[in-house]
């Protein structure tokens, strides 16, 4: 019983577009029937008056000759004719001419003089003239003169009588001597009308109420297409984003509607599928940087504990103490520096941005280069001249995550490390080749996350937080720039960062 209501509901429901679609329809077929009514009305009018003056064109002509000649005297009419037909004496001559002639009952007939004057031969009759100001029977005949065709005109009598009235000169072609009048009620072609416009209207409803039963069901089954998305987006949620909607369904507008909506659950499931990453890259970064947080922390603990137990008046096991809190305390600041630092990186870059030489400052740097590297050799392959709008610190610091992490990778005695600068047509390069153990295929693509470490890389003898790379790669796409990795096994590793040659200087 509800399934049923519902359906009357949603037939019946204002809002439905199927509705609207179909009073819309029926409008418009409506408003055209309408039209096509109007105009066949005035089509048919004009059709049945210009046969009606044709018609009464042809009884003009058929006036005796003796009257076209006489003038329009009234000898061809008896005083008492009332427009029936009298008839004859048996005895009488059918040869004999006649001096009289009819019309029918519905018909008026005039004569007007050359003058304008008004002479009613119908006056006797049920029906009676009507009359024109003599200006006008004067503008006819001048017409008339002049070779112009006048048309018929609607008029109405003194009784009130539509007719339709004609006029043709009397006399021979160049002698007009005035104007007949013939005229004709209009009553009867106006049922004739009446007749067609009832007749019209009857066929137009009957074809919208037709039409309306016919709508029905092929509206309905255009609209399948739009139920079907309507059903896939009610199934769709955010655990089914993979879902698309039916596409190719032979209606262009669905057609694309479906491709807009697939391609919105593309990005919305893209957009998902980010945060769930990024929820899950918080996740380990939050358990990675409390590991980070809480090995030094619980280094110092102990050390701190050792010393209360007595160990702080041997000098010799303070001292020793002393330096390791120390180290731990510098890991902590470097761990916490290099997490603000990323953070505000990923907010919004504050560089200091100028024109740097590129070669100068590398080289600027070697002494630190060859310090942190130890016994390992160094080697610098870098062209002069290479120019740009940079941030010199964060370049420098670039350079030492890249060199550092070179170190941490390779022999310490023999361990050969090259750096090189050299600028393309498209970008600056700068690279940091060694020759350590080389990273794993499947870590390759991990290298810059953040705190990530490969199985190889925990077993260095100097381990890092695995925040360097991370934080190279910002500041290389700060600058505009990208930054690659590639490497095998046993082969090394190569870190190439490439900017673009023109920085610009608002970056």
């Amino acid at each position: 019983m509800r399934t049923t209501g519902n359906r009357i509901k949603r037939l019946f429901a204002p809002k439905s577009l199927r509705n609207q679609l179909l009073a819309r329809s029926l409008f418009i077929l409506a408003a055209l029937f309408l039209l096509i009514g109007i105009l066949q009305y005035f089509l048919m009018q004009d059709f049945l008056y210009r046969n009606k003056a044709q018609s009464m064109e042809a009884q003009i002509r058929s006036l005796p000759m003796e009257f076209m000649i006489d003038k329009g005297s009234s000898a061809g009419f008896p005083p008492e004719f009332d427009g029936n037909v009298p008839v004859p004496p048996p005895d009488s001559d059918i040869g004999q001419p006649r001096d009289y002639f009819l019309f029918p009952p519905d018909t008026s007939f005039a004569y007007i003089d050359s003058a304008g004057a008004f002479e009613d031969f119908s006056e006797n009759s049920s029906i009676q003239s009507p009359q024109l100001s003599t200006s006008e029977y004067l503008a006819i005949m001048t017409a008339f003169k002049e070779g112009k065709h006048v048309d018929y005109r609607i008029v109405l009598n003194n009784e009130g009588a539509e007719q339709l009235v004609l006029f043709r000169p009397l006399g021979m072609p160049n002698s007009h001597k005035g104007l007949v009048q013939m005229g004709s009620l209009t009553s009867s072609l106006q049922v004739v009308l009446i007749q067609q416009l009832l007749t019209f209207s009857a066929l137009s409803l009957l074809a919208l109420i037709f039409g309306l039963f016919i709508s029905l069901p092929v509206l309905r089954r255009t609209l399948v297409p739009l139920s079907n998305m309507v059903k896939a987006v009610e199934r769709t949620d955010a655990g089914n984003l993979a879902d698309r909607f039916p596409v190719g369904q032979g209606q262009e507008e669905i057609d694309r509607l479906s491709e807009s909506f697939n391609r919105m659950l593309e990005r919305l499931e893209t957009s998902f599928e980010a945060e769930r990453e990024t929820k899950e890259q918080m996740r380990r970064f939050i358990a990675d940087a409390s590991h980070e947080l809480r090995t030094p922390l619980a280094s110092i603990h102990g050390f701190l504990e050792v010393l209360l137990r007595g160990a702080a008046y041997d000098k010799q096991k303070l001292e020793g103490a002393l330096n390791s809190m120390y180290g731990e305390s510098k890991r902590i600041n470097k761990l916490v520096a290099d997490l603000l630092l990323l953070a505000k990186l990923d907010r919004a870059p504050q560089l200091q941005l100028s024109e740097v030489r590129l070669d100068i400052l590398i080289r600027e740097t070697l002494l630190q280069l060859q310090m942190i590297a130890g016994s390992r050799h160094v080697e610098l392959q870098i062209a002069d001249g290479i120019k740009g709008h940079y941030d010199p610190d964060k370049i420098k610091q670039v350079l030492l995550n890249l060199f550092h992490n070179a170190v941490q990778h390779t022999h310490p005695e023999t361990g050969n490390i090259r750096i090189t600068l050299c600028q393309t047509e498209n970008a600056t390069e700068l690279s940091v080749l060694d020759n350590g153990s080389g990273i794993d295929q499947e870590h390759l693509d991990h290298v810059f996350d953040r705190f990530y470490r490969s199985d190889n890389s925990r077993t260095r003898i100097h381990g890092g937080a695995g925040l360097g790379l991370p934080i190279s790669k910002s500041i290389a796409e700060a600058h505009g720039g990208t930054i690659e990795v590639e490497s095998e096994i046993g082969k090394g590793a190569l870190f190439v960062v490439k900017f673009p040659n023109r920085v610009s200087s608002s970056a």
